[in-house]
């Protein structure tokens, strides 16, 4: 999965440099096409590979969670 993201990036990126680079009728469309790679594929992607294994529960601010913040405060301040 990393890879493919890896590949995906690189291109968005590289098409967005040729449209800024290469003077013809259709550079406006490497770009566009190269910011359109990144919002709709590269970005979704990268989200679901970083937090496919992750639990959303340990990142809420629950009532569970304060007690704990509360208890490592007070462990770390002798």
């Amino acid at each position: 999965m990393k890879y493919i993201i890896a590949v995906a990036t690189i291109a968005s990126l590289a098409s967005i440099v040729c449209g800024y680079i290469i003077d013809t009728d259709y550079s406006q469309k490497l770009i566009g096409l190269g910011v359109v790679g990144l919002f709709i594929i590269v970005f979704p992607l990268f989200s679901y590979y970083r937090w496919k294994d992750k639990n959303i529960k340990d990142y809420m601010l629950t009532k569970e969670n304060f007690e704990k913040m509360r208890e490592n405060e007070r462990k770390n301040n002798y």
